[in-house]
């Protein structure tokens, strides 16, 4: 083989190279999720996971839960109440029209969790009617206000306890999503109000990851 013919082949072979590791790069990363587009749609990351409190609560079956009961699965934890008059129903819905337009295989990787905020009316038998009426796979749970409050603030989407001495009294929470990994740590947060479409194009890429 002559110098010029050496010198061609390893010019082929480095083009070759090059080539092969794009488009490789480019496989890989098609479905990664864009951090610009994330926040785009109201999805804040954290730089590090971190852990969250350690509380067991009863779920809509009347079963108990423990947070390691979550693990397996992306989870979307919302802090409401099933006598709320605007976020929770408003939050829900919305929740149940982005789950319809997600892939499977997300859908399969995603779970939807209502922590009750209201312990003292929000019954198992009460959570399972009322997440019903919305979408029979979201999960309902509720406990101590105590405990409530330690794995609302672990989360930081802090709620105020309400007066139940007074009737029909409401409470103040958050309309923010927790994002718990299926690892069991928060990965991060979903931003109120919602844009369904934009939760619709970003979710799938995120429930890829582990």
């Amino acid at each position: 083989m002559t110098r010029t013919q050496k010198t061609v082949f390893i010019l082929v072979a480095l083009v070759a190279l090059i080539m092969g590791l794009t488009v490789n790069k480019v496989l890989n990363g098609r479905d990664q999720p864009n951090p610009t587009e994330l926040i785009d749609a109201g999805i804040i990351l954290l730089p590090q996971s971190r852990a969250v409190a350690d509380v067991t609560m009863t779920n809509q079956d009347g079963q108990p839960v423990a947070l390691d009961d979550l693990k397996g699965k992306w989870s979307l934890l919302f802090f409401g109440y099933t006598y709320c008059p605007d976020i929770c129903p408003t939050t829900l819905a919305q929740l149940r029209q982005v789950k319809s337009e997600l892939p499977k295989e997300a859908v399969d990787r995603l779970q939807v969790v209502l922590v009750s905020v209201d312990p003292n009316r929000d019954t198992p038998n009460q959570l399972k009617q009322y997440l019903g009426y919305f979408d029979k796979d979201f999960v309902g749970v509720a406990g101590s206000i105590a405990d409530t409050q330690k794995l609302a603030n672990a989360l930081s989407i802090p709620f105020i306890p309400a007066d139940t001495s007074k009737p029909g009294y409401t409470v103040d929470h958050s309309g923010n999503l927790a994002i718990v990994g299926p690892d069991g740590r928060q990965r991060g947060f979903i931003r109120a109000p919602f844009n369904n479409q934009k939760l619709v194009a970003q979710l799938p890429g995120l429930v890829k990851r582990d």
